[in-house]
């Protein structure tokens, strides 16, 4: 757990925890705690019993933001994109008049990256920290949106050019976590929309209306999900077409090779019938006539194939 005065952008450590219980003469508390230290937390801040257990449980937690008396709970969902899996870490964060405590059970990267930004921005107060955290968490979906469109325009590539049997389980399993994160993302917007319009005390009203913003980006990103998720059945649908295609051509070709060995099979059959008046067949280069006809009978016919196309 790390306890930091912030004012004007600028950390200074605190060790003593019982430091944070008054309000300090400029800026407010940050604790960044892990879900072992609520523990010590509770008992401080006098924090929910039900929101210390939503963070204590192993089940996945929805976003969702509950008002208390003396502070807020709220869940939001960080993601993670690497390329074979979309992860979701919930961040809960609770929020009070001068202290903002942000509980995680794995590394946040934009706990990381809002550091700068918190100096930048000279902030001193937990509402403007907790509205440019939820920026960062919202504008993080359209970086992994970004990178999940390379993805789905690399594999209708891969898909038209070579089609493999992997592709169809690459199809499902990219289908079914946009599947899973479309869902996820209709309780994070109605978060925001939340922070955006109802009446919150904990919340500076000019500060309130920047929360629209996040609430925009939101819904545009739960849209590009909605627009990805259709962009897989269209693979799939150009998956299947590309499989029967390719069945047909392999079909196509044997059905021509058939075609070329039917006239070179009726020419052995009748030459391979044990009559003794068949003609030609006491002829000295007999067999090797035979054989030349059968060759440019394939040959002519291979030709002709080609020519038209069929082949």
């Amino acid at each position: 757990m790390k306890i930091r005065l912030v004012n004007a952008g600028i950390f200074t450590p605190v060790d003593d925890i019982e430091l944070t219980l008054a309000p300090p003469a400029e800026g407010f508390y940050w604790i960044d705690a892990d879900v072992e230290d609520l523990a010590l937390l509770q008992p401080v801040f006098n924090l929910h019993d039900l929101a210390v257990e939503d963070c204590l449980s192993d089940e996945e937690q929805r976003p969702k933001i509950e008002i208390y008396e003396s502070h807020y709970f709220i869940v939001v969902n960080s993601i993670r994109f690497d390329d074979e899996e979309i992860f979701l870490r919930a961040l809960n964060v609770f929020l009070g008049r001068h202290y903002i405590i942000t509980v995680t059970k794995q590394k946040i990267n934009e706990l990381r990256t809002l550091k700068p930004i918190l100096w930048e921005q000279e902030v001193s107060s937990p509402d403007r920290f907790l509205y440019l955290l939820v920026d960062l968490v919202v504008d993080n979906y359209f970086a992994v949106g970004d990178r999940i469109e390379v993805k789905i325009e690399k594999l209708e590539e891969d898909i038209l050019m070579h089609t493999k049997k992997s592709h169809l389980s690459e199809i499902i399993g990219l289908r079914g976590e946009i599947l899973w994160l479309k869902k996820m993302l209709g309780p994070q917007k109605e978060v925001v929309n939340t922070l955006n319009k109802k009446d919150l005390r904990l919340i500076d009203d000019q500060l309130q209306k920047y929360f629209s913003d996040i609430y925009e980006n939101a819904v545009k990103i739960s849209e590009t999900f909605e627009t990805y998720r259709d962009l897989m059945g269209n693979l799939r649908e150009a998956y299947q077409s590309s499989i029967a295609n390719r069945a047909n051509e392999i079909m196509r070709v044997f059905t021509a090779i058939t075609t070329i060995f039917m006239p070179l099979t009726v020419i052995t059959g009748i030459y391979g019938m044990n009559f003794d008046n068949i003609p030609e067949i006491h002829t000295r280069y007999g067999y090797y006539g035979v054989i030349g006809v059968m060759v440019t009978l394939g040959c002519g016919m291979l030709y002709v194939f080609r020519k038209k196309e069929w082949l």
